[in-house]
């Protein structure tokens, strides 16, 4: 089980994840993929956040990285081996999605991109 979900912050992971070009698109979220083998030892998973300003003002881009948030702090344990960086983007219809919705998005996406397993034991 992974010790926790981390964060991307440095844009050089962002462009690292983009470049692998492992991406599944969803009404909710688009969803970039790359192995981080660096990661598997330690037990971890690591996840950033981002919106574009297409999306809307700066109210509406916090709100879609506060929705993000949640769905990763809450699935990505559950559901991904240590070992992988992720990259959410938010899209026009994630502030006002069910959130409902945004997990089964979730869930096809990272099954897309062959990050998905079935829940884990004690997760």
């Amino acid at each position: 089980m992974p010790k926790g979900v981390e964060r991307l912050k440095k844009r050089a992971d962002f462009l690292r994840v983009a470049a692998v070009r492992r991406k599944w698109a969803t009404p909710g979220m688009v969803l970039q993929a790359a192995r981080d083998t660096s990661c598997v030892d330690a037990g971890r998973l690591r996840v950033g956040f981002t919106a574009t300003k297409k999306t809307g003002n700066a109210v509406v881009r916090n709100r879609i990285k506060r929705r993000l948030r949640s769905l990763a702090d809450e699935m990505l344990p559950k559901h991904v081996k240590p070992g992988w960086d992720f990259v959410l983007i938010g899209r026009q219809g994630t502030p006002t999605r069910n959130f409902e919705a945004l997990k089964k998005d979730l869930k096809t996406a990272l099954k897309k991109v062959g990050a998905y397993e079935e829940e884990t034991p004690n997760a």
